[in-house]
């Protein structure tokens, strides 16, 4: 398939840049899979659409305040870093770095080369350039006295997606209401929309409800820059989940429930860990699962997702659940009833 296939219009002004005053007021397409069919509702009415024994699947993964700006300590030009990876013990040893390094998106780049250091909050934070990578990201290694991640609460600044322009008042609105794991660039945001009173509501209605770890690269907003999608090279993400979840899982689907994923990124964790009967065991590493449509999936019954970029790797990722032609259609649906787009936009319950 090619990239062109996925493409569709959306006028700027219905990407949202803002959060509503409340979470669960954000509207909800509901896309029937199987017929196409569409309807319309508010989120705060999720559980009208979920029955007891039905499992959810969040991402508790938090963001980091992974921007910092700064200085060139030779020449006190700006320079600002936005955090991508910390680097683990294996990559440390494999390229014989030492501790605190982490891989960077350094703006400007072009002139901030190996030996160069950098200075954040008047000291307070030091950084060296180790090496510049393939594609223009870099190797920092940050030297700084005390606890990294406390430094980074003080000086970092929440990273927002290159096409929200609007200034963020409360940062807690870029996380969901049970991130707990620190280290993603971007939030998961199809659990932007839960609210803790509806989580309890759902409990309440014996609806499971089952955390697993995905720390979201920038590379999901990465475009797809190459004709045909079979070309394109995903990013790698480190996910984690726990015996408790694949417990709950899989006797979710052994009693007939279904598993459902808030978001593309539980989706994603859950089809990269799962065997192919659809079991789910315990596991962790890194994926770089690519789904689009021609993917079998083994877990999903249902997803809940914001609505996405055209031509990307999410909206592929939706079209290989619903079908390319129902994913298109509901989207021209939501222009027309001038839903909110993205990150901070609306939201849609596939099943």
């Amino acid at each position: 398939m090619e990239t062109k296939d996925f493409y569709f219009d959306l006028p700027e002004e219905l990407i949202a840049q803002t959060p509503l005053k409340t979470r669960s007021d954000s509207r909800l397409l509901v896309l029937d899979r199987k017929s196409g069919a569409l309807r319309h509702d508010h989120f705060y009415h999720i559980a009208s659409y979920l029955k007891a024994g039905d499992c959810l699947v969040l991402n508790d993964t938090k963001v980091l305040p992974a921007r910092l700006l700064g200085a060139r300590e030779d020449t006190g030009t700006h320079v600002e870093l936005l955090l991508l990876k910390r680097l683990s013990r294996d990559e440390l040893l494999e390229e014989a770095y030492q501790s605190d390094c982490w891989e960077v998106l350094v703006r400007p780049g072009k002139r901030v080369r190996p030996g160069h250091r950098l200075t954040f909050g008047e000291g307070l934070l030091k950084a060296e350039v180790l090496k510049v990578m393939e594609g223009g990201n870099r190797i920092v290694h940050f030297e700084f006295d005390g606890i990294f991640e406390e430094i980074l609460d003080r000086l970092g600044q929440m990273p927002l997606p290159p096409y929200i322009h609007e200034r963020l008042e409360d940062p807690d609105r870029y996380q969901t209401v049970y991130a707990r794991e620190e280290g993603s660039a971007a939030a998961p945001t199809a659990g932007l929309h839960f609210t803790k009173e509806l989580l309890e509501q759902l409990k309440e209605k014996g609806i499971r409800i089952a955390f697993i770890t995905l720390h979201v690269g920038l590379g999901t907003f990465r475009p797809v820059k190459v004709e045909k999608i079979e070309d394109h090279e995903m990013h790698s993400e480190y996910y984690q989940i726990s015996q408790e979840t694949a417990d709950i899982i899989n006797e979710t689907r052994r009693e007939g429930g279904r598993v459902i994923a808030v978001g593309t990124t539980s989706c994603r964790t859950l089809e990269s860990a799962a065997l192919e009967d659809g079991t789910v065991p315990a596991s962790s590493g890194w994926t770089q699962i690519f789904i689009y449509p021609g993917y079998r999936f083994k877990v999903l019954d249902g997803l809940i997702t914001n609505f996405h970029l055209p031509e990307s790797t999410l909206i592929m990722l939706v079209s290989a659940f619903a079908g390319r032609e129902h994913v298109l259609h509901a989207y021209a649906e939501a222009v027309r009833e001038r839903y909110r787009f993205f990150s901070f936009g609306d939201c849609m319950l596939i099943q």
